[in-house]
């Protein structure tokens, strides 16, 4: 039986052990000493929420395929288990194992949002490994980041010893190899990380040198190691059907987030909205066939004992066999108590007619995610979505017996008008509206309720909107504030919600988005000083990060609601991720203009990656 690092004192005073002691289901054992490489992936969020990546479970089943690797899993202690962990000096472990993470050959740290930089330095420093890669040893891990926040690893770069870019099946055997045979031979840190700068999509930061004009901007990175490129590319898996996937994905003893089958159906996304970066940087769309998706779905569910199967992709509805893939869910598992959860659907009479056989109707309520109160805006910003579309698909959805709708949106976008604001109560009203012209008084499941949401704005790289100025807090709290007045105007406002996100956290992630290198000391004063968690608002304290930026002399407005020039050098301009910065300059032109971009299957737009051939740019067009 395996020795816990943990005591049962310890496990008995803290809230859900089961995050820390592993044995779930399809969690693979291997005997440490008789592996050559081992490998410790990290998500720095709650265990409940790292198990729900499918990133780590394709990962984590594709390297324990190899006989020489062992992949272990590590997530961030909660905040019980924080502070005893530091005071008893129990070093951060795996959870396989519950061997010290100090221990392995690599830590692989995968960053999906802004707001967890901080956790990365908790699980840096409950490892005991330096927080900063030029202070490490021979005897530490190499520190790995990967994921979409790579897409400007600037920020964080001095606590990484290299970032992977781009997507995780391509190259990391390379890595891998390399780094086994430098290690037999007896080779040195330093060797290892030149002999990895040369692997198409590794960043090794400590290899470049950036220098600052007078106002702050960036006047040039340049590599200062002859191994290491002036340009990273990204990497991209470009046949989906014969490439990694878990068909024992690890089921965990906790609810996680996402708790289910997930089937990812394709990667990319033809619709370009000009805000988004994913849709940006997974370019292009690249399918998997309908075949492999049946073989999967019938071999997870057999593994894994889950009653919910989920399809993944950005935008479900563009998956061009989408109806033979629910059409088999729903055969091959009607009668089974197996539910079929279809997320990012655009609403139209397909769609409900899908939704009506998959999810209980008394249950559920249906989103639309316009982003813009107005049509104005909705072209500014790329949507491809009218008012006509959402009001006709609310019509349709109401019919089916929906009662209930979600609307997203997003404050403080580029040339937003108070008109825009005030739209979005007004499309709201409007879509309650349908429900009573739409459906008998007799038909009416009660009354219909429209909530609807607002998230505020942050310009990501590589996106049209990086050139563009952001809100301050106050701007957006006043934006809400607006939104909320014209809500309680309307002749409907009792089946009419409205909720906004937390300004100070979204004012603080923009200046993580496109932050620069300097960014890293406030990002470690504020974890000195207890900033942790920062992505859950109980544990979100602005008056910290606030203190940390005024001791660091780092100017947040520098970062947020400056304008840039077209010809900025931008901290992440070192990185080939697909798109061109002229693309993206001509997207941004076209959004001042309110001029729409046609979808990739109706024009190609001349992005720039037609040049890793395959995907939706190939495609044979009518």
């Amino acid at each position: 039986m395996r020795k816990l690092a943990l005591s049962d004192e310890i496990l008995l005073k803290i809230s859900q052990p089961a995050r820390y002691i592993g044995g779930e289901v399809n969690m693979v054992k291997k005997d440490p000493s008789k592996v050559a490489v081992r490998f410790a992936m990290c998500f720095p969020d709650v265990y409940e929420i790292g198990m729900s990546h499918l990133g780590i479970q394709i990962l984590y089943d594709m390297f324990n395929r190899r006989d020489d690797v062992y992949c272990e899993r590590v997530y961030s202690p909660w905040m019980d288990l924080d502070p005893i962990m530091r005071e008893q000096k129990i070093p951060l472990f795996a959870v396989e194992s519950q061997d010290p993470i100090k221990k392995f050959d690599f830590l692989g740290i995968t960053i999906q949002y802004e707001m967890c930089y901080t956790n990365i330095l908790q699980v840096l420093e409950l490892s005991q490994i330096p927080l900063h890669a030029e202070d490490r040893t021979e005897e530490d891990p190499i520190v790995i980041g990967g994921g979409p926040c790579t897409y400007n690893p600037e920020p964080i770069a001095p606590f990484f010893d290299l970032f992977y870019m781009g997507e995780g099946e391509v190259v990391y055997f390379d890595l891998i190899d390399r780094y086994k045979e430098i290690k037999a031979r007896g080779g040195s840190r330093k060797e290892f990380l030149e002999q990895a700068a040369q692997i198409p999509g590794i960043y090794v930061p400590g290899f470049y040198d950036v220098t600052y004009k007078e106002d702050g901007t960036i006047e040039a990175m340049t590599p200062n190691n002859p191994h290491a490129p002036q340009t990273v590319s990204k990497q991209l898996v470009m046949d989906m059907s014969d490439t990694w996937y878990p068909e024992k994905p690890v089921v965990p003893y906790l609810r996680a987030t996402q708790d289910r089958v997930v089937l990812e159906i394709m990667r990319g996304c033809i619709r370009g909205c000009r805000f988004c970066q994913a849709g940006m940087v997974y370019r292009p769309v690249r399918e998997r066939s309908l075949e492999e998706l049946k073989r999967l779905a019938r071999t997870m569910l057999k593994s894994t004992g889950h009653e919910e199967i989920s399809l993944s992709s950005l935008s479900s509805s563009d998956y061009t066999k989408l109806e033979g893939i629910v059409n088999f869910l729903i055969d091959e598992f009607d009668g089974k108590g197996v539910n079929v959860s279809l997320p990012s659907l655009r609403i139209d009479a397909f769609s409900l007619d899908v939704m009506s056989k998959v999810q209980d109707v008394k249950k559920s309520s249906l989103t639309f995610a316009p982003e813009a109160g107005s049509q104005r805006l909705r072209n500014v910003i790329n949507k491809g979505l009218t008012e006509e579309n959402i009001l006709n698909g609310s019509a349709e959805a109401f019919k089916g017996g929906w009662n209930r709708v979600k609307l997203y949106f997003m404050l403080g976008l580029p040339t937003e008008t108070v008109e825009d604001m005030q739209g979005i109560a007004e499309l709201s009203e409007k879509v309650a509206e349908v429900y009573y012209d739409t459906v008998p008084k007799e038909q009416r499941h009660g009354k219909v309720q429209v909530t609807a949401s607002t998230s505020f704005f942050v310009p990501k790289p590589f996106t049209p909107f990086q050139w563009a100025p952001m809100c301050t807090k106050e701007q957006f709290l006043e934006r809400a504030s607006i939104v909320n007045h014209r809500m309680k105007e309307m002749l409907n406002k009792k089946s009419l919600r409205y909720n906004w996100h937390e300004a100070d956290v979204t004012v603080l992630e923009g200046v993580l988005a496109r932050g620069d290198r300097k960014v890293a000391a406030v990002i470690e004063e504020a974890y000195r000083k207890g900033a942790i968690y920062d992505s859950w608002s109980e544990y979100f304290n602005n008056d910290i990060w606030m203190k940390a930026f005024e001791t660091c002399g780092v100017d947040i407005d520098f970062y947020t609601t400056r304008e840039r020039s077209l010809d900025e050098v931008f901290p992440w301009d070192f990185i080939d991720a697909g798109v061109t910065k002229d693309f993206l300059k001509r997207e941004w032109a076209n959004a001042q203009a309110e001029t729409v971009t046609p979808n990739c299957r109706m024009r190609c737009s001349g992005c720039g990656v037609r040049k890793y051939g395959g995907g939706v740019c190939f495609e044979e067009r009518a």
